[in-house]
């Protein structure tokens, strides 16, 4: 990885400022399409601009994909829709230049669609962005190897010649039947083996791991980790061969989907980075806030609806951060242990039931152990004359730590049969309500505990 340091930067600069074309393409030419696009993020526009227009269409292709997307979108901005058509997307793979075209208003799209001299080309992009991008369909690409399992393999070797020319890597060898069906795989190896074989269908690896065009990324993901795949075939409803999917294309939808949770876990409501603007992220962290304004104002009233016991013992005011933060904590590990399941696949929604018991049994556990040492602790360090609020504490933090277990399982578990990101629940949503719930437990059972004793 290349190194930019400040000094080359400047000097880089003062190239682009004097318009010496031959010395920055120079400067380019041993730059890996990556590190070009790492490059642009310390250039402004034009810049950047000046730079890519030095790049040959194959190089200025690849690092438009490398580009961060709101670096792309503004480069792309500067260019008419002809350029963007013959300088990049006939150079990309149709799921590269699918990714393009969806970050593009419409009517642009339909510009660069125009202009692509492949008509081929131009209806596999088309047919690809009618998939939602969250699904197979949305990332898979149209460039593969197919042959036909009646193919002898002199055939089967001319034709997977001819159709390799146009493409920059062959992962995997299809085989169809006439009517496109996929029926199996042609690992290379048998075909260095078995030369003079018949037929494709007799050396052919059947019933390959496939997945349909609608299926949501997360389980192709989980397919791809499962069976330890480099590229796997794309089949519509009746089984007929319309894409692959690399692993490359994959790991960039899982990257963007763990930002998103991770961003949703913090209490941001949208994606956001930190070069956007003022306005986009307070837009974006200022609805959290705001109902976290709103649960503090309900402890509040909480606190004020017990103003009297509070006054009786003014000690029980010292341990109500305690309760508040021992349940955000222990919702906050439940839910997360959930959305983990929920997103590698090793929990199953259908066996909710047992996973809601044996959160129940940690919480027990836990409870028992947490109240356990603050009775300990209150016993010596308040004495006798607090016995109330010795009682009160150990009590509320047990029932508050199996509340906020419970709760934190049953909530993502919730939200994943309403098809709602279970994310969501791992964020301030579940620390909040623990915290008035809490509040609400340890406040009722001191009431009731001074009216007792």
């Amino acid at each position: 990885m290349k190194e930019f340091t400040p000094e080359y930067l400047s000097q880089l600069r003062e190239i682009i400022h004097n318009k010496d074309a031959e010395a920055a393409a120079k400067e380019l030419a041993d730059l890996h399409p990556a590190d070009i696009a790492e490059l642009y993020q310390d250039l402004d526009i034009d810049e950047a601009e000046f730079l890519y227009h030095l790049l040959d269409e194959e190089k200025g292709a690849d690092v438009l994909m490398e580009l961060d997307e709101d670096d792309r979108k503004k480069l792309l901005q500067t260019m008419p829709a002809e350029e963007i058509a013959k300088q990049f997307i006939d150079h990309l793979d149709t799921d590269d230049a699918v990714d393009i075209i969806q970050e593009l208003d419409e009517e642009h799209r339909d510009e660069i669609l125009a202009h692509i001299d492949d008509v081929e080309q131009a209806g596999d992009i088309i047919d690809l962005l009618r998939y939602d991008e969250d699904t197979a369909g949305g990332v898979m690409g149209t460039e593969m190897i197919v042959v036909n399992e009646n193919w002898s393999m002199p055939e089967c070797i001319r034709q997977m010649r001819m159709q390799a020319e146009d493409m920059d890597e062959v992962y995997y060898v299809y085989v169809v039947d006439n009517e496109y069906r996929l029926r199996g795989v042609l690992p290379l190896k048998k075909l260095i083996t078995h030369p003079s074989v018949s037929k494709i269908k007799n050396v052919m690896d059947p019933d390959p791991v496939a997945v349909k065009a609608d299926t949501p990324v997360d389980e192709v993901a989980l397919d791809f980790e499962k069976y330890d795949l480099v590229a796997m075939p794309v089949v519509d409803s009746i089984g007929r061969l319309v894409g692959r999917i690399t692993v490359d294309d994959v790991m960039d939808q899982v990257r963007e989907s763990s930002e998103r949770d991770y961003q949703l876990a913090s209490g941001l409501s949208s994606d956001v980075e930190s070069d956007d603007t003022l306005f986009t992220q307070t837009k974006a962290r200022l609805p959290w806030l705001l109902i976290g304004m709103l649960g503090g104002i309900g402890n509040s009233l909480i606190l004020g609806t017990f103003e009297n016991g509070l006054s009786m013992d003014p000690t029980l005011a010292l341990f109500i951060p305690l309760i508040g933060g021992t349940g955000g904590n222990v919702g906050t590990q439940s839910s997360a242990i959930v959305v983990q399941g929920l997103a590698n696949g090793s929990m199953d929604i259908r066996n909710s039931a047992r996973q809601l018991l044996k959160e129940l049994g940690v919480g027990l556990m836990n409870g028992s152990i947490i109240s356990l040492l603050v009775l300990i602790y209150n016993f010596f360090k308040l004495g006798g004359f607090h016995q109330v609020t010795t009682i009160a504490v150990s009590l509320s933090l047990f029932a508050v730590v199996l509340f906020a277990s419970v709760f934190g399982t049953l909530v993502p578990l919730t939200l994943e049969r309403l098809k709602i990101d279970p994310a969501l629940a791992t964020g301030p949503f579940i620390s909040i309500t623990n915290d008035i719930i809490g509040m609400l437990i340890y406040m009722s059972i001191s009431t009731w505990l001074m009216a007792t004793l």
